[in-house]
């Protein structure tokens, strides 16, 4: 908006109008050629278009401003980084790459069609043969045949000079337990004893130092753990007498026990096995052997107590006179047994070893009463049916084939192994293996031509029939100083381990490479035609 004013002249009236307007307007009132007090006055408005604003409307930009252009970038982080390396002792040397060659097709297809009827009656004929039968490629590094898992034993024990007498494995294959006693000459019989176990499944085995330790009052010369129930075992005594144990009671462990009367044994026990009753396969009997001549078997009951149910008696005069056997150097007429062993196809077949140095099998179905004046609850059965060609002196252990119902094994104080048929009283054949005793003989439970012997020279022998019949595949240092391995299992729940005891109170595990414990093929064949060589 604008106003338009008249320019006059300035006089000196202009300096009292001045004074009028600071005083509001009082001075002096109008006069001729004197203009009047100022007044309010409202004029029309006046638009003026602004010009600049046009202009600048229509030269007009957009116009922005930032301090840099803004780089964006996606990026990932991880802690674990992989780096491949490799060391060797020497420079790599490059392979240097030979140029394809140009190969002439034409000839080639005729060479091949030349060829062919010839390869296919080759490859034929390899089909058909057997040379490489159980042959097996083995990339691996071969590893070692045996090798010590375990160095087990009792320092009580072995400060009292006690030797490891027996030995089994429990029916989980886990826990492995040792008769502490003595089998050389002497009166042993009040020397108080033990029977120890090892779980090797528990963490923080101490060799040393058992799971389970039960005191006996008589030394203990055998054991055998039942074969349903993992902590019950029984054991035999230089006393007579037999007991079993239940190892999961630390505090009262002692079962049942024959007590002495007159059914116990009147000789040391030489050893014990768990059978099935008859009609009950869940429960179970103790069969025990002795020197004097009998075989018994006893059936837990109430009270803690061993009864007797059946027995047996060798008496010279009743022994099937198959081959000549020796006069017993006492003159008695009772046959001292030394070991046992059962079928694996018969239940009620069984082989014993006996002082004078002849096998024996017998029958627990035998019905003939035995000739002898021994007390005894229930009648004495002469058990005997055939008498094999004899040791050079007592036998300590026989072993029937768990693979086989015709073939044994027995072992002796003449350093022999003996290989039998049931068919007839000579042996197959017949290995020496020890200028000492052989105290134990166990057939493989799972290579149907492998074996394992405890010689009075500190060794553990494995034998493989498939490789060689005259000497060991395997011959195992137990003992540095020679001492003897009295007794050995195999362990037929982990079929890689074996067991031994000898004279220093130590048990020793050995684990069994693969090939002891993988039946090749042909094998249980070749145990066939073995068999029937014999019987020929």
């Amino acid at each position: 908006m604008a106003t338009r004013a008249q320019s006059r002249p300035l006089s000196q009236a202009g300096s009292a109008g001045v004074a009028v307007l600071a005083t509001g307007g009082v001075a002096s009132g109008p006069g001729p050629g004197r203009p009047g007090a100022l007044q309010d006055e409202t004029l029309g408005v006046a638009t003026v278009p602004s010009q600049w604003r046009a202009v600048q409307g229509i030269r007009g930009e957009t116009k922005s401003c930032q301090t840099a252009s803004i780089a964006t970038a996606n990026a990932s982080a991880q802690g674990r980084s992989h780096v491949d390396a490799q060391v060797q002792t020497e420079a790599p040397v490059p392979v240097s790459v030979q140029p394809l060659s140009r190969y002439d097709m034409p000839r080639l297809a005729a060479f091949l069609r030349r060829v062919e009827a010839m390869v296919i009656r080759e490859l034929n004929k390899n089909w058909q043969s057997h040379a490489f039968d159980g042959f097996e490629v083995n990339w691996t590094e071969q590893q070692q045949m045996v090798s010590c898992l375990y160095t087990l034993g009792y320092p009580p024990a072995q400060a009292q000079g006690l030797h490891v007498t027996g030995i089994s494995w429990n029916s989980t294959g886990s826990v492995v337990a040792c008769a502490y006693g003595r089998l050389d000459h002497g009166d042993w019989s009040t020397l108080k004893s033990f029977v120890c176990a090892w779980n090797l499944d528990r963490r923080g085995l101490s060799p040393r130092q058992p799971s389970a330790v039960v005191e006996v009052p008589s030394a203990v010369l055998c054991l055998a753990f039942h074969p349903t129930q993992p902590s019950h075992v029984a054991g035999g005594l230089y006393s007579g007498e037999v007991l079993v144990w239940d190892l999961s009671r630390p505090e009262d462990p002692l079962l049942w026990r024959t007590g002495l009367t007159d059914d116990t044994h009147t000789d040391p026990v030489s050893q014990v096995v768990w059978l099935p009753e008859p009609g009950h396969s869940h429960r179970f009997q103790v069969l025990s052997v002795a020197t004097d001549g009998k075989v018994l078997l006893w059936r837990g009951v109430g009270a803690g107590q061993l009864r007797l149910t059946e027995g047996f008696a060798l008496v010279m005069q009743q022994l099937p006179r198959s081959t000549k056997l020796k006069k017993h150097s006492r003159g008695e007429t009772e046959v001292g047994a030394t070991a046992v062993a059962f079928s694996s196809f018969d239940p009620r077949l069984f082989i014993l070893g006996t002082e004078g140095g002849f096998p024996l099998k017998c029958s627990l179905a035998a019905g003939e009463a035995a000739l002898t004046r021994m007390p005894s609850s229930v009648p004495l059965r002469a058990p005997a049916q055939f008498t094999f060609s004899p040791h050079g002196g007592p036998v300590y252990s026989v072993s029937c084939s768990p693979f086989h119902r015709n073939l044994f094994l027995s072992a002796g104080t003449d350093g022999h192994v003996h290989l039998y048929s049931m068919l007839q009283a000579p042996p197959l054949t017949s290995l020496q293996l020890s200028l000492k005793y052989l105290f134990a003989v166990r057939w493989s439970p799972v290579r149907p031509l492998v074996f394992a012997a405890a010689s009075g020279e500190g060794d553990v022998l494995l034998f493989d029939l498939q490789k060689s019949s005259q000497k060991p595949t395997v011959l195992i240092k137990q003992t540095q100083d020679e001492s003897p391995v009295y007794c050995l299992e195999f362990n037929s729940q982990q079929t890689q381990l074996l067991a031994a005891g000898d004279a220093q109170g130590t048990v020793k595990v050995w684990q069994l490479s693969t090939e002891f414990v993988e039946q090749g093929p042909r094998e249980a064949e070749d145990l066939d035609r073995l068999a029937a060589e014999v019987a020929t």
